[in-house]
């Protein structure tokens, strides 16, 4: 099926989408649930205001990118790198020099 200059709003259940092809195409306000993402690739995109939940983000990879303001809280960072160093060490280096500072 081919789309080509439709504004519509598709609601989409139960169904097999894989190998589909979207360019140039505005899905702001879109709510993804329960959906197998897995090897995607997105390049030139807005991602500002992105909220992922409950995901498997393993193996991902994000270069060249605007991190700014981002955050991540309660996430298992288990050889989580950021330009090849090991967050995890670094999060347990900042602890111990809280710690020894008397901060937390």
């Amino acid at each position: 099926m081919k789309l080509d200059k439709v504004k519509d709003r598709l609601d989409v259940t139960v169904s097999d989408l894989s190998g589909s092809l979207f360019d140039d195409v505005n899905l702001s306000g879109t709510h993804i649930h329960n959906a197998n993402l897995s090897g995607w690739t997105l390049d030139d995109v807005n991602l500002s205001g992105l909220r992922v939940n409950n995901a498997n983000v393993s193996g991902a990879r994000i270069s060249n990118a605007n991190l700014a303001g981002v955050a991540i809280n309660d996430c298992r960072l288990d050889g989580f790198t950021i330009n090849g160093i090991a967050v995890g060490e670094l999060l347990a280096a900042h602890a111990a020099a809280s710690s020894a500072k008397g901060t937390t």
